[in-house]
């Protein structure tokens, strides 16, 4: 009597299923996606301002932030503005529906002044009642 045989001399059917190929597959799809997870949101460069005591922003919902960078590039997430008239109409078809009308301000700290207020200004008209300015904590 062979091991492992029934007794009867019939062939019985494997009753495991091998799962060595699965977790082959499942460990190179993780590591393919945290290669490029990393890669899939890529923001404007902007080298913000550094203030002490700045709030946070809040992380209920996803805030409209306008970018100004260092060049003087104007963009609303990945959607680059040409001109600073046009801001006033993407900023207000971007609202429609949100009823709080929050913008966050990401401003370049090598930007002139007067870039940022007639960009605050076009944010003003377009209707936003509440406009924040996004900086970072000093590194220590």
């Amino acid at each position: 009597m062979e091991i492992g045989r029934p007794a009867s001399g019939r062939r019985s059917s494997m009753s495991q299923i091998n799962v060595t190929p699965f977790v082959d597959v499942m460990l190179v799809l993780l590591i393919i996606f945290m290669v490029t997870a990393p890669m899939l949101d890529q923001g404007v460069e902007v080298n913000l301002p550094e203030v002490a005591d700045a709030p946070g922003l809040p992380l209920d919902q996803e805030p409209l932030v306008v970018t100004l960078t260092k060049n003087g590039n104007i963009s609303i997430g990945q959607t680059q503005i040409k001109q600073i008239s046009k801001l006033g109409p993407v900023i207000q078809q971007a609202l429609k529906g949100k009823p709080d009308r929050e913008v966050f301000l990401e401003a370049d700290d090598k930007v002139s002044y007067g870039q940022v207020v007639k960009i605050m200004a076009a944010v003003k008209q377009a209707g936003v009642e509440k406009l924040g300015m996004v900086t970072r904590l000093p590194e220590e």
